[in-house]
């Protein structure tokens, strides 16, 4: 097999353009790395350097304090019985339905939920019924109608997004934990979103399962995610192989391995202070939200006022302003740029997604300023 070295060159030297730019995608703000994670980071970038001093069960190494991390802070740090290491949140959730049903059950969903709990939930063979959301302006979630769909379609597992990804909106988990307790019926928060950006209890959520991402929301490089398990269901979810009497079958033996758990670890104690000012993130973001709405055609959607960092966005002056730009719908893509913005995908105009997660306050002045200057075009 031969391969062109001038192909083989453009592998050498990746270089990450997005750096010198002030990030506003919601997926990505919770996930940058501190700089004092990434000085740690080089002694652990070999493939399986974490497993330098295993015997045998990976989350289990006491060097580096895997064991410690995952079965003693992490259960107390959400408030939850028992933690492993994924892959990522889809993981987790697929975990959680692969375990405790079987083929053509029914997963009850949010009609906000991700895209992942749907795959999930096909890949498992389950049936899938939704909530249907309140529609424009708010696409809330009740739990009156979570009480209603269950008695309907007799679910084996509740899910709810905690926030949504779309809206931001942050909904009376509680109340549906309560109803699904006393209906029993297992109940899975699905907190991509707050892990690691807000406070967040599982028991106080009265959740069976709660989900986490780590390069989403924990400070992490990925893939790598959070599942929290009441103790009831530890048998089911972490049973053992039969052949393999140490390793976890839904796990595939091993959880997550290398950067992914070291960055994971080392970010940590940086992650348990700012989660400890989340109300100062909530406050930065509905300063965001006031001072954007001062522009004509602009309005938040979702859950007022937002009680989240990611939010929603209708902007129906920039959708006015792409059918008569040369750019067309990439307009704003491209004058956000030019002003050292990115994280608004290319082609959105009319509405798009927004997170000042992390931002400094000169920061968040200068994405307003921006579109205020984008608005005049």
């Amino acid at each position: 097999m031969t391969i062109n070295e001038s192909n083989l060159n453009r592998f050498r030297a990746m270089h990450r353009e997005s750096e010198k730019y002030i990030n506003i995608n919601p997926i990505q703000r919770g996930g940058i790395v501190p700089e004092k994670t990434k000085r740690v980071l080089d002694e652990w970038i070999n493939g399986y350097s974490v497993c330098d001093f295993c015997e045998g069960i990976l989350d289990c190494i006491k060097s580096p304090p895997v064991y410690e991390f995952v079965h003693k802070v992490l259960p107390e740090f959400l408030d939850v019985d028992a933690v492993r290491l994924t892959d990522g949140a889809r993981e987790s959730k697929f975990i959680v339905m692969h375990s405790i049903s079987k083929p053509e059950d029914t997963v009850l969903v949010d009609q906000n939920a991700h895209y992942t709990s749907f795959v999930a939930a096909e890949r498992a063979g389950l049936r899938i019924e939704e909530v249907p959301n309140s529609g424009y302006p708010e696409f809330m979630i009740d739990a009156d109608r979570y009480a209603e769909k269950i008695d309907e379609v007799k679910p084996r597992l509740v899910i709810v997004t905690y926030p949504d990804g779309n809206y931001g909106n942050l909904i009376d988990v509680q109340e549906i934990g309560k109803i699904c307790s006393e209906k029993e019926i297992p109940f899975l928060v699905n907190c991509a979103y707050s892990i690691g950006r807000m406070p967040i209890s599982a028991k106080k959520l009265n959740a069976d399962f709660i989900v986490g991402s780590g390069h989403k929301s924990m400070a992490a490089s990925g893939p790598i995610g959070i599942l929290g398990v009441k103790e009831e269901w530890e048998e089911i979810i972490f049973r053992k192989s039969e052949k393999f009497g140490n390793k976890e079958v839904e796990l595939l033996g091993c959880g997550p391995r290398g950067l992914p758990i070291i960055s994971l670890m080392t970010s940590f104690p940086y992650v348990v202070d700012r989660v400890k000012k989340w109300n100062e993130e909530v406050e930065k973001t509905r300063y965001f939200i006031k001072r954007i709405e001062n522009i004509s055609g602009i309005k938040q959607l979702g859950e007022r006022p937002t009680r989240h960092d990611l939010n929603f966005i209708e902007s129906k002056i920039f959708y006015e302003i792409s059918q008569r730009h040369k750019k067309g719908r990439f307009f704003l893509y491209n004058e956000l740029k030019k002003k050292g913005i990115v994280g608004i995908k290319p082609g959105l105009t009319k509405n798009f997604k927004i997170s000042t997660y992390q931002l400094k306050k000169d920061e968040i002045n200068k994405v307003i300023d921006a579109f205020e200057e984008i608005s005049n075009l």
